[in-house]
């Protein structure tokens, strides 16, 4: 028997409802704020996540999928979604169209991480990303959308947290001050700290070995070292929050797993999936077009990982729509009225109702059995009279009345009983 990879689930039909209720959900926030969906390849060349997410995070060095096609090229199962569609913003002269451009994807993505609750190697991403606008107020419209987002999947538990890591310019002076702090520390803290220390300090903050995290705890704080740009920015931020009611945390210690951030970083945290509580996050990544060779402009966006979504919505008891089931099973007795059975819900079907019949050559009565555990809400038994009388007795499994229908008339009267 050949089973699942490690870190891949299957998702089953009687549990795939719930992932479309998620879906749909996202769709329809997208629509509602005028994103437009893009699709893009599920691997990339590595060059686009060594310069787009950067050499110096654990998904690079530890955690992407990369291997050597037949043509000798280095190709990357996409970690996450950004950086694919930055590349195709690029590669597709969106530039040139009018500003901003809003997207979202609904995509797999791949690491390679040890599994655990709502982690796995597959897993799947509703991202939106924004490309053109450096203002504050596309910060606060990605951030609404999100929250919005988990409102409509009816998760109540999040706790919305906001930081800003500024620009380039307040980085450098922040860089230093990190390397001050940690350097007297450098003994204590893990090998994978001590070769961020010279390429990227602010990565040392991010590590989830204990001992670093207890030592960055007394780290100095990015918010004391922004520009007077990037703190008019934040504030302009939160005052848009403010504004909308949307209540928020500022976390100083939020940096984020990927180097292309920039300014605005938010998280919305859960304390019901476990120690891996971000259930959706996001920021700022005004310089990634530039790095990876297109024309420098602003862009912000947040990713939220559906497995973990899912995960959150079962732990906290949000009810999800019910399962599809059908509106009515159509028995027939022999062949013929099995034949006449198929017909009348092929028409059904095709004018958008869900109609089951027997496809096992099932007795009336293990038919009707079949069509209880389906939940279907109508049977209609179509035997020798009702052929020839073009009329059927329609029975309601969930009050035990029956009528006579004809034929002709089955659609019209489902949908007035439905």
């Amino acid at each position: 028997m050949i089973n699942v990879p490690k870190g891949t689930k299957d998702v089953l039909p009687s549990n795939s409802y719930k992932w479309q209720f998620i879906e749909n959900t996202a769709k329809e926030v997208a629509a509602a704020y005028n994103f437009k969906e893009v699709r893009t390849p599920v691997f990339e060349h590595t060059e686009l996540f060594l310069r787009g997410v950067g050499e110096t995070t654990d998904v690079v060095n530890k955690e992407m999928y990369t291997f050597e096609d037949k043509g000798g090229r280095s190709i990357t199962l996409k970690p996450e979604g950004t950086a694919g569609v930055a590349r195709s913003f690029i590669e597709n002269g969106l530039a040139s169209t009018p500003m901003p451009v809003k997207t979202f994807y609904i995509t797999p993505c791949f690491r390679y991480e040890r599994p655990q609750a709502g982690r796995l190697r597959e897993f799947h991403q509703f991202g939106i990303e924004v490309f053109g606008s450096k203002s504050a107020h596309t910060d606060a419209e990605v951030i609404f959308a999100a929250s919005s987002f988990l409102d409509k999947l009816g998760i109540k538990s999040c706790e919305l947290q906001i930081n800003s890591i500024g620009c380039g310019i307040c980085r450098n002076e922040y860089n230093k001050a990190l390397k001050n702090y940690f350097k007297p520390h450098l003994s204590e803290m893990c090998e994978t700290c001590r070769s961020r220390y010279d390429k990227n300090p602010l990565r040392m903050l991010d590590c989830k070995e204990e001992a670093c995290k207890k030592i960055a705890e007394g780290a100095p704080k990015i918010l004391d070292y922004l520009c007077d740009d990037c703190k008019a920015h934040f504030e302009t931020v939160k005052s848009l929050l403010t504004a909308q009611g949307l209540k928020f945390t500022v976390n100083p210690n939020i940096v984020r797993g990927l180097d292309y951030y920039t300014k605005t970083v938010f998280e919305f945290v859960s304390t019901n999936i476990g120690a891996q509580g971000t259930v959706c996050g996001g920021g700022r990544y005004d310089n990634l077009l530039e790095q990876l060779g297109g024309t420098a402009l602003p862009a912000i966006g947040f990713g939220a990982g559906i497995e973990r979504l899912l995960l959150l919505m079962e732990n906290t008891g949000v009810k999800f729509p019910e399962e599809q089931k059908p509106l009515i099973y159509i028995a027939g007795m022999d062949e013929e009225t099995r034949k006449k059975a198929l017909v009348i819900a092929t028409y059904l079907r095709g004018n958008g109702i869900c109609a089951e019949v027997d496809l096992m050559e099932r007795s009336v009565k293990a038919q009707f059995k079949y069509a209880d555990k389906t939940g279907a809400k109508f049977v209609a038994v179509i035997g020798g009279e009702e052929l020839a009388s073009g009329t059927v007795n329609v029975k309601n499994m969930l009050t035990g009345k029956t009528d006579a229908v004809k034929f002709e008339d089955l659609y019209t009267y489902l949908n007035a009983e439905k």
